[in-house]
């Protein structure tokens, strides 16, 4: 006779059922709250087309909150399957605690350059935990109607930009829409994103690096320089004038331009009523080589701890197709695909900015890589002494010489 135990089998079937609930079932960790509907109505559906028994949530978090809180739900064993990964330390911190998996060898990887992977990649290059997605490129926007109705035309150089924003600024005009309230972006679209021509992009990054170049070198303290000299053309307050603020008086027609980066587009394009031009960093001198931050943004991991590991794995594999490089690029404007996949790039402010790459050398944000790993910490002290270096209250060698200074204390090739 079979005795029957009602509670346990109660119990039993709760857990399968559990079980089955979670199977099929993948979240995405990120910190692009701007992109939770395009996710959910055209990205996730597109690759459910392939995959239609998984079912896929993107879960957000505000950007500011979306480092300590990931950390938190990692830690914890409460993230999700899918994690959006920054570029470079933050990313490379999470793999050596053990909360990402290696990728080598799974599919969708091999339509990578080796250029792409390395901002998600060991030191020694030996593994890749992330797939890259994007990057983002730095330039300087501009109001085309503004320009033509004063006669000007796209600078190329540093001088040939304070000549314009001086001509805008005898017609009335405020010439540049930046301000240094928020901080970040006077480091890293201003003096990161401008100033690479000033050090040539990789060379000046890479020696750093190796140790055979000083901040205090002159091509370094060149683009602070740069920055001290953007003051008269910004608008009066700017010292409180926020990001948001910045991109209000640009896209209302009330500044000429705006140093910015392509994530910017899609703002522009709902909020500007005119049409929008695109010049690349003014080099330093007539002749110059032309050099372009094309930052390497974002990425996707495997949560170490996920319990659906084949699922992510086809949704790595789907991201690493030309279907969803098309999608990104062209969905979420001013992102552009790291994959070797062609692409027509259909807005063409984007087009315009993507297509520096054939005339421009890429490089990334300055200390990106490596340089942020000590204390001080160098992006915490660029947001601050490139503020600084704006509000005329720290000298540009002054600035220069801090930052070297900082980077010395804990970077052994730094120190004299």
């Amino acid at each position: 006779m079979q005795i029957r135990h009602p509670i346990r089998a109660t119990l039993v079937a709760a857990l399968l059922a559990c079980g089955l609930a979670q199977a099929g079932n993948l979240t995405i960790e990120s910190w692009r709250v701007d992109d939770k509907t395009l996710w959910e109505e055209v990205l996730i559906p597109a690759f459910n087309k392939r995959h239609p028994d998984i079912k896929v949530k993107f879960a957000p978090t505000a950007p500011t909150e979306y480092d300590s809180s990931l950390t938190a739900r990692l830690t914890g064993g409460t993230a999700g399957d899918l994690i959006t990964l920054r570029p470079f330390d933050k990313s490379l911190d999470l793999y050596k605690k053990g909360q990402l998996d290696s990728l080598n060898g799974k599919p969708g990887l091999e339509n990578f350059p080796a250029s792409a992977k390395v901002a998600w990649q060991t030191d020694d290059g030996k593994t890749v935990f992330g797939l890259p997605m994007a990057s983002v490129i730095h330039g300087v926007f501009y109001n085309r109607k503004l320009f033509q109705q004063l006669g000007l035309q796209a600078p190329a150089t540093a001088e040939e930009f304070f000549k314009v924003a001086e001509a805008v600024k005898k017609a009335g005009k405020t010439p540049v829409a930046l301000g240094t309230a928020d901080q970040w972006e006077t480091s890293q679209i201003v003096f990161t994103g401008l100033g690479a021509p000033y050090w040539k992009g990789e060379e000046g990054r890479r020696a750093l690096i190796a140790g055979t170049a000083r901040f205090t070198d002159p091509q370094f303290v060149a683009a602070f320089d740069f920055a001290s000299r953007l003051a008269p053309y910004l608008a009066r307050g700017y010292q409180a004038q926020t990001y948001g603020d910045s991109q209000i008086l640009f896209s209302s027609g009330r500044a000429a331009m705006v140093p910015a980066g392509s994530w910017d587009i899609a703002y522009y394009r709902q909020n500007a009523t005119f049409d929008i031009g695109a010049f690349p960093p003014p080099v330093p001198r007539a002749g110059d080589k032309c050099y372009i931050s094309d930052h390497t943004d974002i990425g996707m991991g495997v949560n170490s701890k996920s319990k659906n590991k084949a699922d992510a794995y086809a949704f790595i594999q789907w991201l690493g197709s030309a279907e969803f490089a098309d999608l990104y690029t062209n969905k979420v404007t001013g992102f552009f695909s790291l994959s070797n996949h062609p692409i027509t790039v259909q807005d063409p402010l984007a087009k315009q900015m993507l297509d520096w790459r054939k005339r421009c050398a890429s490089t990334i944000r300055l200390n990106a890589q490596i340089l942020n790993r000590g204390e001080p910490n160098m992006e915490n002290e660029l947001w601050n002494v490139n503020a600084q270096v704006i509000n005329g209250k720290l000298a540009p060698k002054d600035a220069a010489a801090r930052i070297q200074a900082g980077f010395a204390k804990w970077y052994k090739p730094a120190k004299p």
